[in-house]
């Protein structure tokens, strides 16, 4: 096979390989991250629901390829930014809502905490731009 063809091949194999494992999912313009409650400076008596806010995108099942739609990941005292091109972790600081859910009840040992979320793709992959909520602070007591 001479040099052309292969080359040929080798390009049009690179162009039919799946985008999205490629790049980052758009976010639409004015996409918008909140959580509803609880406020930021909060002093919480024991466990407590945190409730989630998103405009201008829709709530979707983790997997669901739909343009303008994710899925809601609730980062608890995470520092460390997160890593634009992996999945976000799924661990007992990032917590993964993958059915579509947008609110959960948080049992937080005493102390203060930081909470952030962010919205994730159907691969969960945080969107270009990110959407990010503000990250608040909450102290826990009992």
């Amino acid at each position: 096979m001479g040099g052309i063809t292969r080359r040929t091949l080798l390009s049009a194999a690179a162009v039919m390989m799946p985008a999205a494992s490629a790049a980052q999912t758009p976010a639409p313009p004015g996409a918008y991250l909140y959580i509803i409650w609880p406020n930021d400076g909060e002093r919480i008596k024991g466990s407590f629901w945190c409730r989630f806010g998103l405009r201008n995108m829709g709530v979707t099942r983790a997997g669901d390829t739909t343009s303008g739609v994710g899925h809601h990941h609730l980062l608890v005292d995470v520092e460390t930014p997160l890593d634009p091109n992996e999945p976000i972790p799924s661990d007992k600081n990032h917590l993964h809502f993958g059915g579509g859910q947008t609110e959960v009840r948080l049992d937080l040992p005493p102390g203060d905490h930081t909470l952030q979320l962010v919205l994730g793709d159907a691969e969960h992959k945080l969107f270009k731009p990110p959407v990010l909520s503000k990250k608040i602070r909450i102290t826990v007591f009992r």
